[in-house]
């Protein structure tokens, strides 16, 4: 059975220092894929881009700077944890939004209700699931390719 989770949450999308607008941006988190989050935002004039990243990842950056490749998650402010950073970037490619914590940390929770910290290996399907999944990124990579 594929359950899931999902939040609609306004984050600031950061262009520049002196420009930003706040955007729905939908965090969502499926069993069919546990060690996973996927954050998606639609930019005016743009088709929708999903971005999916480990949820561990997410949990981690509310609190300290973490991540080391395409997305990075830090707290806005060394000294507060009221607002989160997540950088995404893909080449020449970013992206930068800033989101208040609370409601970053109220979807992590009912995340971690449906499958607690630890658990996502003992989900049955996902090795199958895995497969598909790396099946499918390997054949998006090579027709654009």
């Amino acid at each position: 059975m594929r359950e899931s989770v999902q939040a609609e949450v306004m984050m600031s999308f950061l262009v520049s220092e002196e420009l930003s607008f706040r955007i729905p941006v939908e965090l969502r988190y499926e069993t069919c894929d546990p060690y996973a989050v996927r954050l998606t935002f639609h930019l005016p004039g743009d088709a929708p881009v999903t971005w999916a990243f480990g949820r561990e990842l997410l949990i981690d950056g509310v609190g300290t700077p973490c991540g080391d490749g395409d997305v990075r998650i830090s707290p806005a402010e060394t000294d507060s944890l009221s607002e989160v950073l997540i950088r995404l970037q893909v080449g020449a490619d970013r992206a930068l939004f800033r989101s208040s914590t609370a409601p970053l940390v109220a979807f992590l929770d009912r995340t971690d209700k449906l499958v607690p910290l630890g658990q996502e290996g003992a989900l049955a399907d996902f090795d199958a699931h895995l497969d598909e999944a790396l099946d499918r990124i390997l054949a998006e990579e090579q027709s654009a390719g």
